[in-house]
């Protein structure tokens, strides 16, 4: 009996009676193996802390690279929660009068509060040394600030509390303590506490580079008027966009014919400036498979994964000569040229390894559903279908299981997942989904 193990979609899948496949985890951990040297790519990017700059910027989301600490008190200084009126709390009790200090507006630098005055204080500002409360406009009568110009008196309706309404100085972080630690992901609410702290620039991880690469003669770019037999390239959008939001860069994105000594000379010339190779078509067992005839060579591994669609798949550390004659190593990750079978690919293997090399979240949000209708698998294969829940929250599919049915995928919220070893589902039936909405 063949062994079972446990996919990394979570069901329990068998390895082929034939034992020539890899299965869906094993290729898995084949790529995050290839890919793990890339978590330390040594060099960092040192990011202005400066919103104008940011707005729209890819350097939003970003991770840190080290930690970074707090050079000042948060808040810097006692300060006022409210609107209201500073006071020693000592003093403040139902009854007693007050005379109307000097109004405190923020941004006022700290002053004094003299014994049996109450000081006019806005949200924000500073607490005048001597004052260790502040009650609350609503409490005060009169219930409103008098005019600045004269001399006024207040009373309270209740005795004043000490620390009531006033956020202590460090009560958020004291200075010198770590403000983020590496590995955090730079959010709104991080950029912000690192401006509120002064920081001027933050060192990044650096992104990682993919040099895309979408290969075959009879493809065509957008806008070009196409030719018997030719057909528009989608898998230089779809890999490029995927790659991008897993948090890398693009270093070039090229569509590539079936040359290989214009494959060859193209890498001499760009391939340094990529971390990783990430090709989609001519990885198959056809006469024209040029990525195959130039990456085998370079020590790339072609072989067939338990999977449809997907099953040809190429992977390995290439050893390539650039320009100069000088040798150099790049991982590359060869995908089928069919564009849904890339797709589910980039899914199952590559977009779970750059988002956790670049900090985010690797998996997709994944829940059990049941089926609406029906379907059949091969047996032999791990099976990745496109579906949507229906009004009644059942899944239904969203056509055929066709590697050429870029329309039903892009029409679809769900990828859904039939294990190893299951050739028929009854309407019904649990099945586990992948959300891509």
């Amino acid at each position: 009996m063949p062994p079972v193990f446990q996919s990394r979609v979570g069901i329990p899948c068998r390895v082929g009676d034939d034992g020539r496949m890899r299965t869906v985890a094993e290729h898995q951990d084949a790529v995050r193996a290839l890919l793990a040297p890339l978590a330390h790519r040594g060099t960092v990017d040192v990011v202005a802390v400066n919103a104008a700059a940011l707005a729209g910027s890819r350097d939003v989301d970003r991770v840190l690279a080290a930690d970074v600490a707090s050079p000042i008190d948060h808040p810097p200084f006692d300060n006022s929660q409210m609107d209201g009126y500073a006071v020693r709390s000592v003093e403040a009790v139902p009854g007693r009068v007050f005379a109307v200090a000097a109004r405190i507006a923020a941004g006022d630098p700290v002053c004094t509060l003299e014994p049996g005055t109450a000081a006019p204080i806005m949200t924000g500002a500073a607490v005048p040394v001597g004052a260790d409360a502040i009650v609350p406009i609503e409490a005060s009568i009169p219930d409103s600030f008098p005019p600045e110009e004269g001399e006024h008196t207040v009373e309270f309706s209740a005795p004043a509390i000490p620390g009531a309404f006033v956020r202590p100085r460090g009560s958020d972080l004291e200075g010198g303590r770590m403000l983020l630690p590496a590995g955090t992901r730079l959010g709104a609410a991080q950029w912000g506490v690192l401006a509120a702290s002064g920081i001027r620039e933050v060192r990044v991880r650096r992104r990682l580079k993919v040099l895309v690469l979408s290969t075959g003669d009879e493809l065509r770019g957008a806008g070009d008027e196409l030719e018997s037999g030719q057909i528009y390239d989608a898998n230089s959008a779809t890999m490029a966009i995927g790659v991008t939001e897993c948090g890398a860069t693009v270093a070039d994105v090229r569509t590539v014919t079936d040359d290989a000594a214009a494959l060859s000379a193209y890498l001499a010339s760009h391939g340094r400036s990529a971390d990783l190779i990430l090709t989609t078509g001519g990885v198959s067992k056809g006469a024209y498979e040029v990525v195959r005839d130039v990456f085998e060579p370079a020590g790339v591994s072609f072989s067939s994964v338990a999977m449809q669609p997907g099953g040809p798949q190429g992977l390995g550390l290439a050893t390539l000569t650039d320009d100069a004659g000088v040798q150099f190593e790049r991982p590359v990750v060869a995908f089928p040229g069919n564009p849904v079978s890339a797709l589910v690919s980039f899914e199952m293997f590559l977009r779970p390894v750059l988002r956790e090399l670049d900090g985010l979240a690797p998996r997709r949000a994944s829940s059990l559903a049941y089926l609406a209708e029906p379907l059949v698998s091969p047996g032999g294969k791990h099976q990745v279908r496109r579906g949507r829940f229906d009004a009644a929250g059942a899944v239904e599919l969203v056509g055929g299981p066709s590697s050429h049915l870029l329309h039903g995928y892009a029409t679809s919220t769900l990828l859904v997942h039939v294990p190893l070893g299951v050739s028929h589902l009854d309407a019904g039936a649990p099945v586990e989904t992948w959300s891509i909405d």
